[in-house]
């Protein structure tokens, strides 16, 4: 069987760091984890489970999984000080 008869029959995925094939139909394309159609199906997800608790603070504390607010964004590293090498030296971001 070549290649091109492969590709007549479906789509070629990897896996296993490359050590093996399959071949799968078209319709199984839906396992996409990223982009907007990942965090549609991310928000569903925790629409579905926003009653149940998740253990958070190293496990010594559980909320509501629907209690957890959205991303936010991180603070600007600009003018902190690095650590570089072994602890002796440092510089500027």
């Amino acid at each position: 069987m070549n290649a091109l008869t492969l590709l007549d029959m479906g789509i070629i995925r990897i896996g296993g760091r490359g050590t093996s094939r399959r071949v799968t139909d078209e319709k199984d394309q839906q396992n996409n984890w990223t982009g907007p159609a990942f965090k549609q199906y991310s928000e569903q997800r925790k629409e579905m489970a926003k009653d149940e608790y998740i253990s958070v603070g190293r496990g010594t504390t559980k909320i509501k999984f629907g209690d957890v607010t959205g991303s936010t964004n991180t603070t600007s590293t600009k003018g902190m000080w690095v650590g570089t090498g072994r602890g002796t030296g440092r510089r500027r971001l």
